[in-house]
């Protein structure tokens, strides 16, 4: 390969370093055509962009980014994969749909901000929740404490009536 060819690589492997929030490193060694295309397939129906790069050129890209990758560095073996996604735990639940068969493996993971460094790492992974996911939480615990006083003052309301209704047939 010329090294123009892999300056324009590095190049584009930094500018979507930049794009995407969140990346997952996975061993795609032993993978046959038939898993690569099922897995980029999957990848695309969950808007995730599937990258295999050699790991030099990955880890020269690293150096150049401007946050400090260097964690990530010892995974850069055999055959890897890059998984760039917006969302941070979509490319775990794929790769733990996948791993029931064995492959592919994850190696290391940038998300939320955050190392993730080997396969035990999955389940982790998984648990962090995306935008969407934080947001709808927040609301369900902000309508909680007015669904609450809602039903108090209906169930109120029937209680004081009933008590008014008492005492002014008792008075008679």
């Amino acid at each position: 390969m010329r090294k123009e060819d892999k300056a324009t690589i590095i190049a584009q492997l930094g500018e979507t370093l930049k794009e995407y929030a969140h990346f997952y490193l996975v061993d795609a060694t032993g993978m046959n055509a038939a898993r690569t295309s099922a897995m980029r397939r999957k990848c695309f129906q969950s808007e995730v962009k599937m990258v295999v790069v050699k790991n030099t050129l990955l880890h020269k890209a690293f150096e150049v980014a401007e946050i400090d990758y260097s964690p990530l560095y010892g995974c850069l073996k055999g055959t890897t994969a890059v998984l760039f996604c917006n969302t941070a735990n979509v490319p775990a639940k794929m790769l733990k749909e996948f791993a029931k068969d064995g492959m592919p493996a994850l190696k290391a993971a940038y998300a939320e901000e955050s190392f993730y460094v080997g396969a035990d790492q999955l389940d982790a992974l998984t648990a962090i929740k995306s935008k969407n996911e934080v947001i709808a939480d927040i609301v369900a615990l902000l309508q909680s404490p007015a669904k609450n006083v809602l039903s108090a003052l209906q169930s109120g309301g029937n209680t004081i009536h009933g008590v008014l209704k008492t005492l002014g047939e008792k008075s008679e």
